[in-house]
């Protein structure tokens, strides 16, 4: 018997995981709705997707805004009828000294690393329900299980993308709408470049195609949590000593890649301005 098409949304579809869970979903035949904010790459990927996946498009925009973030959901449905997966990928970087970081990074990370997936899901339950079902992938990261020096941010944007998940998990229960849980490690795309602060990580990196085999595998198979790549020995490891010895891995994150001296100087010497005479001070 053939199976059906899926429809499928990926959002950060222009590079790096995203684009390569585009590519998994058409190859198998389904239709792919690739989004982004990049609009040439996004066009590019599509004119790969539709050799395989003709009806596969794109929409191009900002995640972080709410009215698009629904509309690629609405837009989705009105054209294809249905909406069977939806892959909540898109994220950015926030690699900063935390003394350098303002309200207003904050705020940016979450609307695209969280609120952006809240709102593509409130959106897309009710025509899976209509359906009987369908599934949503949060892509977290391995750094909201181990926190790294300068992604404090990051990391607190996936950790609130790892309490919504878990959440769904017991309030979708019974609709047929399955939600997955995607944890990638070290892979090798373009984030590494981004940030204002160097990465101290300088292990291996895996291709991006092994989390998206790994997206796949959680649709198919409706798995809830997976980390990838999966049965790495290291990031198990790192997982048990944040259990059994945090201190020892705080110890160690903090030497592998340590604050600045000059970082924490510069902001003593704004703390000592701030209060100064005259401005606001005693």
């Amino acid at each position: 018997m053939t199976r059906r098409s899926r429809i499928a949304i990926v959002t950060g579809a222009s590079s790096g995981i995203g684009a390569a869970t585009a590519r998994a979903f058409a190859a198998r035949g389904d239709v792919v709705v690739a989004v982004a904010r990049r609009e040439t790459r996004l066009a590019t990927l599509v004119d790969e997707l539709r050799r395989a996946s003709p009806e596969s498009g794109h929409l191009a925009g900002d995640l972080g805004e709410r009215a698009f973030a629904e509309r690629v959901v609405a837009d989705t449905v009105a054209r294809h009828g249905r909406l069977d997966v939806l892959v909540n990928n898109a994220a950015i970087p926030v690699r900063k000294v935390f003394y350098e970081t303002s309200a207003e990074d904050v705020e940016h990370a979450f609307r695209v690393n969280f609120f952006s997936a809240v709102w593509t899901t409130l959106a897309a339950i009710p025509p899976m329900l209509r359906e009987g079902g369908g599934t949503i992938v949060n892509v977290s990261s391995f750094a909201s299980k181990v926190v790294p020096t300068h992604e404090t941010v990051y990391a607190a944007t996936k950790c609130a993308l790892n309490g919504f998940s878990d959440g769904l998990w017991n309030d979708l229960h019974g609709s047929g709408i399955h939600v997955a849980l995607v944890h990638p490690g070290p892979i090798d795309t373009e984030i590494w470049s981004k940030g204002d602060a160097p990465s101290g990580y300088g292990g291996r990196k895996y291709p991006p195609e092994v989390v998206a085999r790994a997206i796949l595998d959680a649709v198919d198979r409706r798995l809830h949590e997976i980390v990838v790549p999966r049965r790495n020995p290291t990031l198990a490891f790192a997982r048990f000593l944040r259990l059994v010895a945090p201190g020892l891995v705080r110890f160690g994150t903090r030497r592998m890649d340590p604050v600045p001296a000059e970082a924490l100087e510069r902001a003593r010497e704004r703390a000592r301005k701030a209060l100064a005479p005259g401005d606001g001070g005693p």
